[in-house]
């Protein structure tokens, strides 16, 4: 009893070392616990990697090939450490032969997808603007018809990963999402995803999954990191501070859509059982006696623009893949058309949720469904697009919308909580 007196009283006598010391023990302590849990996670991943890796193999079966699309500056110059213990083991282990192809600069992907050769499954392992330029490069390939069929993989190490809640369980854990990512490739399902081709007069067409944002919205966004000495202020500081230099920030700009199309039903997931000899002998002959009368080819029918002249805060193209497992009749992009009527308070607050909740329009916003459309924008003062979240200079374009055109790994137990959402009110 007089030792325990006897420690009280010099941690009551040293009291300031005393506090230093508990919160160095703590926050040590909560640190290891950390670094343990994420070896777990990393221990349980590989081990349920190491059963694909032990499945046999027929010697005339080669191994399967993986190219990985590699961004070692994404996550602030951390993706290439989180890559190698995370997801390289993991594809290692299930016995998969992967070619990694790191990039040194921007926009080098969309340049290695012109050399790359056929893969079995192509990796890629970035954020949004690396996933951006492999599928901007992909579909500019004069082969892109054989080479978008190769499923893709997205291992999100980026500092933003918009698609990842598509196609990935949503955690904070980092270590769990790569791994969870990694898993859900070796296990081979796949969803449909659909791709917004962006064209201009100028350049090359880019491609987006996710949306094309034009407005005061992605320009106050932009500009938020500034204001990082402000915490977590800092985003409705940015959007009071925008209001201040200029304000209404109102962006005219016209709009030609084409309504939407009709889905067609989907492939047999399996080939139909081709006939017997002896029936396809009889079709044949069938034929030579008895020729099909060629029908004259139909004529399509001339496509009907419907004009519309906007004024709005912000106007963002999107694709309906946040949910790619949705059960859908008709092919579409939403076009949501921002009210220019908020006040500066209303601006700041919907701003903000904008920003902090990512998402794509406000309640009080127009929605349009169009297959494809043509933006017309002023000549001075049009600023900048954000698609998929990679700036790019505005000018008028033409969106379309290429349904199902990409296939993506997505991992089970994500496709299974999308399927049971419910359908948003029409």
């Amino acid at each position: 009893m007089g030792r325990v007196v006897k420690v009280l009283r010099t941690l009551r006598t040293h009291w300031k070392k005393s506090t230093l010391a508990a919160c160095v023990l703590s926050y040590g302590g909560r640190w290891l616990y950390g670094k343990h849990c994420e070896n777990v996670l990393r221990r349980e991943a590989c081990q349920e990697a190491r059963e694909f890796g032990r499945n046999l193999i027929g010697p005339q079966v080669p191994l399967k090939k993986a190219t990985v699309i590699l961004n070692p500056a994404a996550s602030h110059g951390k993706a290439n450490s989180l890559f190698e213990k995370n997801a390289a083991p993991i594809l290692h282990l299930a016995g998969v032969e992967v070619n990694i192809v790191k990039t040194d600069y921007e926009g080098q992907a969309k340049k290695l997808m012109d050399l790359m050769e056929h893969t079995d499954m192509l990796i890629v392992a970035g954020g949004d603007g690396t996933l951006q330029e492999v599928i901007t490069g992909l579909l500019r390939r004069t082969d892109e018809e054989s080479f978008s069929k190769t499923p893709i993989g997205f291992i999100p190490l980026g500092s933003h990963n918009t698609l990842s809640e598509s196609l990935h369980l949503i955690t904070d854990n980092k270590v769990r999402c790569i791994t969870s990512a990694t898993l859900a490739i070796l296990k081979g399902e796949t969803v449909p995803l659909d791709v917004l081709q962006i064209k201009s007069e100028k350049d090359q067409p880019v491609f987006a999954l996710v949306s094309l944002r034009w407005g005061s919205f992605r320009d106050v966004a932009a500009s938020i990191s500034k204001y990082w000495y402000l915490g977590p202020l800092k985003t409705r500081a940015a959007h009071w501070f925008s209001t201040l230099k200029n304000w209404p920030q109102t962006r005219h700009a016209s709009l030609s859509c084409l309504p939407p199309v009709p889905r067609p039903p989907d492939l047999p997931a399996e080939k139909p059982i081709r006939p017997n000899l002896l029936y396809r002998i009889y079709r044949r002959l069938q034929n030579y006696w008895n020729p099909p009368v060629e029908e004259p080819p139909v004529e399509p029918e001339p496509e009907q623009w419907e004009d519309r002249q906007i004024s709005t805060l912000e106007l963002t193209i999107s694709t309906q893949n946040r949910n790619p497992v949705k059960k859908r009749t008709d092919d579409f992009m939403v076009l949501s058309v921002e009210p220019d009527t908020l006040s500066v308070g209303q601006f700041i607050t919907e701003g903000t949720k904008k920003a902090e909740k990512q998402l794509e329009c406000t309640e009080n916003a127009l929605q349009l469904e169009a297959s494809a459309c043509h933006v017309t924008l002023p000549q001075e003062g049009a600023g900048f697009y954000d698609i998929d979240n990679e700036a790019f200079e505005a000018m008028p374009v033409e969106v379309r919308l290429l349904p199902r055109k990409l296939r993506f790994f997505c991992s089970a137990e994500r496709r299974e909580e999308l399927a049971q959402l419910p359908s948003p009110p029409p």
